[in-house]
């Protein structure tokens, strides 16, 4: 189990960090998102992987799952929604202002940069 997790958290930080080194912003946007993803689910199973048992301890209980990780991920969800949102919008005007969509700014050419002088 905990290799699995581990390899999912690995593909989604791979997948990720590929997106984020593209030069569009849609791929950039989801390359963000999968990153928060790899957060969510390394933050969620740092609070140890249990089957079956619940959040609380009581008396009869010997083993409980951590409530804190349940709570952090379900805060950061929330955040990286939002994130994201604001991140579209910020794209969109972007690409609306400028009919690109291009993350950095295009070098010019040397003709371009000799007809202004």
């Amino acid at each position: 189990m905990e290799l699995l997790v581990a390899s999912a958290i690995g593909i989604l930080t791979a997948g990720g960090l590929y997106l984020v080194l593209r030069l569009r912003t849609f791929p950039v946007i989801m390359g963000i998102s999968l990153l928060t993803y790899a957060v969510n689910v390394f933050l969620f199973a740092s609070g140890r992987l249990t089957v079956g048992a619940p959040p609380v301890l009581r008396d009869s209980m010997e083993s409980y799952a951590d409530p804190l990780p349940q709570a952090l991920v379900l805060t950061a969800i929330v955040i990286s929604f939002g994130m994201t949102a604001v991140v579209v919008m910020i794209a969109l005007g972007a690409y609306l202002g400028s009919d690109d969509d291009h993350v950095d700014d295009q070098p010019q050419d040397d003709t371009q940069a000799e007809g202004r002088s």
